[in-house]
């Protein structure tokens, strides 16, 4: 008599991202057969880019803070990095023959500092495993076949596809550099099928600023895309506390963006939605008290220029220095006091963000009401969700990539969870 086999259960990653190709890596490991689609000629494009300049993996600062910065998403987050948190994902790093250091901040980067070694090994690991790879496949929706099945439909060089497998994990991206794949193209697909998508907003972006005619005729050319170093910018989160960040950030022709903006995106751009504009507050001289630097700057400046006694009393000159005559009153600069005041508390209007295109990461996605908590849509049984096009965000700094890979793994538990539970129901 024949014993029958067991059918190898299939499954459909979209998006060859680090949540999707962290999603394939825990399916293969449970010998699922995985095909992973993505609509670029590579995988992992954004990813290679963030890295460009520094691969930043992860952050060691302690769990709370660390959770902290996925603000009211943290609860929900905190169940995916309980199973792959900072220390699991450099441990997994160091597995695919990366070591990794810590810089003086806390951030975690591969010694090699790019992204495409860790890559190569990755992806050499994933099709050792039996991952197969289908590039240039543009997910376009579902269709329905002749015996009323649902169909994944794709868009190939070689004509449309339709596949039907076992599960599906969408890990698509946002909706920011839609030259690498990210575009948001996915919504009304979602939307479609009774998904609830929240609307998708620049995230980890700069913002538009209304320099004046005289900064734009007279200190554009000299002073954008220069840093402005070692200062605390601070905002008014929505909840009326104050949340301050030291840093630096860059003044470009539109307005300003770099590490320490990006840190406080997600409030200012909440302000500017809820009153058409923002204030970002600049200490332009951390550390120094107000009381000394009116002291400072109340001694006879004789002959010196205003540039002059700016830099010899209170250190600033250049971009900071600027910015002051930019965006202080004409009678502040000529007392002590009110010139020491602006110094510390440097008022920056911001009148809207970045175009989302531009941004580094998106806000918004699919509602965590539309899932369960393995991450599969109620709407769709059998389908799951990851990384990026789901409704959370996180600054840069690791947090981002630590909770898109977190996820991956997260949605690929819950297809093991799922076709278990099939495997189950029709025995």
């Amino acid at each position: 008599m024949r014993v029958p086999t067991a059918r190898v259960r299939t499954v459909a990653v979209i998006g060859g991202g680090p949540a999707g190709l962290m999603a394939a890596e825990v399916l293969s490991a449970a010998a699922v057969r995985v095909d992973v689609y993505d609509a670029m000629p590579s995988v992992g494009r954004k990813f290679l880019l963030a890295g460009r300049g520094g691969l930043n993996l992860t952050h060691t600062e302690p769990a709370a803070a660390f959770l902290s910065r996925y603000g009211n998403r943290q609860q929900i987050v905190a169940r995916w990095l309980a199973e792959f948190g900072a220390e699991q994902l450099r441990a997994w790093t160091h597995d695919l023959g990366n070591e990794t250091f810590v810089g003086s901040s806390g951030r975690v980067f591969p010694n090699e500092m790019k992204a495409a070694p860790l890559l190569r090994a990755w992806l050499h690991r994933l099709r050792a495993a039996g991952v197969r790879f289908h590039p240039r496949h543009r997910w376009t929706g579902w269709s329905e076949s002749r015996e009323g099945e649902q169909m994944l439909r794709f868009s190939t060089p070689g004509g449309e596809l339709s596949i039907r497998p076992d599960a599906v994990v969408l890990a698509l991206g946002g909706g920011s550099w839609a030259r690498l794949g990210s575009d948001g193209a996915w919504v009304p697909f979602l939307t479609g099928r009774g998904v609830t998508i929240a609307s998708l907003r620049p995230a980890n972006c700069g913002f538009n600023v209304a320099w004046s005619d005289y900064w734009r005729d007279h200190l554009q050319a000299r002073h954008a895309g220069s840093p402005v170093k070692s200062v605390v910018a601070s905002c008014t989160a929505s909840d009326g506390s104050i949340i301050a960040r030291q840093g630096e950030f860059v003044v470009t022709e539109q307005g300003v963006e770099g590490g320490l903006i990006y840190a406080l995106a997600a409030p200012l751009r909440d302000a500017i939605d809820a009153t058409g504009s923002a204030t970002l507050t600049l200490d332009l001289v951390p550390g120094v008290p107000l009381k000394k630097l009116v002291a400072e700057l109340s001694r006879g400046r004789g002959r010196d220029s205003l540039s002059n006694h700016l830099r010899r009393r209170a250190g600033l000159e250049g971009i900071k220095a600027a910015l002051l005559r930019e965006l202080s009153a004409v009678a502040a600069l000529n007392d002590p006091l009110h010139l020491a005041t602006a110094i510390k508390a440097l008022p920056l209007r911001l009148s809207s963000p970045r175009p989302l295109d531009e941004a580094i990461s998106s806000a918004g996605g699919v509602e965590f009401d539309g899932l369960n908590d393995a991450l599969m849509l109620n709407a769709v049984p059998g389908v799951f969700c990851a990384g990026e096009m789901l409704d959370w965000e996180a600054p840069t700094g690791g947090y981002l990539l630590t909770a898109c890979c977190a996820s991956g793994r997260a949605a690929g538990r819950g297809v093991l969870g799922w076709l278990e539970h099939k495997t189950n129901w029709s025995e």
